[in-house]
């Protein structure tokens, strides 16, 4: 029997949730079910971490991650939403997982108090060549002169991780970054697996009516447009706004592959993203809403 979609109810984006909803500890459970499906367990967030790169400058390349989220056993979750294509992309996401983990180690604490990183990514836009929508990526050490020979952890490894986590270590694919590639425009399947749920609502917003799945099941009861308030569908609607028109000029430009008509598209976009913040700035939104909202800093909204 097909799955009921629901046809009078439009819910709110993913990359708004992100920013303004999903961060608050009552609505964890939404991103527990998205890394849950990806990861295959189940996954607890037990807090946000506040990462040093975010005390620092908004314009500042480290401060890029949407969410940074522990679990349980001490493993952290990086989730990030990108709407406009970076050629530089993959440096991005390890540069991201590197931040998570040094910001882990003090001076004088063992390497062995490293908690794993799982750094999801979704991307509104196209990204390398590949006919799938969703990629995993993480490191496993094979034998140069024998392919099925994959290096594993001696006893004397295993005892040390065993010390210092909840979490029974036996090979070194266990220690090292996993990265998850979900490319949203690339998706244009009927929703039948927990994967191609999470795709549908990434892309289209919809959520089945009968859905099971975790993470969905909460999204539609806390992520339903119009219980939003007034002022916080206006705001929604001015970044939705916004969000098309600097992804239509910066990806018309970057397809030419032209460095000046990159520029000019980057520009453009920046143009469209202050004419919201005026428009905002005008009615009265709170100036750090309004960065939050279009990725500004406070300095370029307090100078429009």
């Amino acid at each position: 029997m097909a799955k009921q979609i629901s046809k009078n109810s439009e819910y709110i984006r993913f990359d708004w949730a992100i920013k303004r909803i999903l961060r608050d500890k009552t609505n964890f459970e939404v991103l527990e079910g998205l890394a849950s499906v990806l990861l295959k367990q189940k996954v607890t967030i037990t807090g946000l971490i506040e990462s040093e790169s975010n005390k620092d400058r908004r314009e500042d390349k480290g401060n890029r991650v949407d969410v940074k989220a522990q679990m349980e056993n001490g493993e952290q979750i990086i989730v990030e939403v990108q709407l406009s294509r970076e050629s530089d992309f993959f440096q991005r996401i390890l540069f991201g997982t590197a931040i998570a983990i040094n910001e882990q180690i003090g001076m004088g604490k063992e390497y062995a108090n490293i908690h794993k990183v799982y750094s999801i990514n979704v991307l509104y836009f196209n990204l390398g060549d590949g006919e799938d929508y969703a990629y995993h990526g993480k490191t496993v050490f094979r034998g140069i002169t024998n392919e099925d020979a994959v290096l594993t952890l001696n006893k004397e490894n295993e005892q040390k991780y065993l010390a210092n986590t909840t979490k029974p270590i036996t090979s070194p694919e266990q220690v090292f970054p996993e990265y998850f590639l979900l490319i949203v425009d690339r998706f244009n399947e009927v929703a039948k697996t927990p994967i191609e749920e999470w795709m549908a609502y990434l892309k289209d917003g919809i959520i089945n009516d009968d859905t099971k799945e975790p993470g969905l099941l909460e999204a539609r009861k806390k992520l339903e447009y119009m219980s939003m308030s007034e002022q916080e569908r206006r705001e929604y609607q001015d970044y939705m706004i916004s969000v098309h028109a600097a992804k239509d000029v910066v990806e018309t430009a970057k397809s030419d592959g032209f460095k000046k008509g990159v520029e000019q598209a980057e520009q453009k976009a920046l143009q469209e993203k202050l004419k919201s913040a005026r428009r905002m700035k005008s009615k009265g939104y709170p100036m750090s809403d309004i960065a939050d909202i279009l990725s500004l800093s406070e300095s370029e909204i307090a100078a429009l």
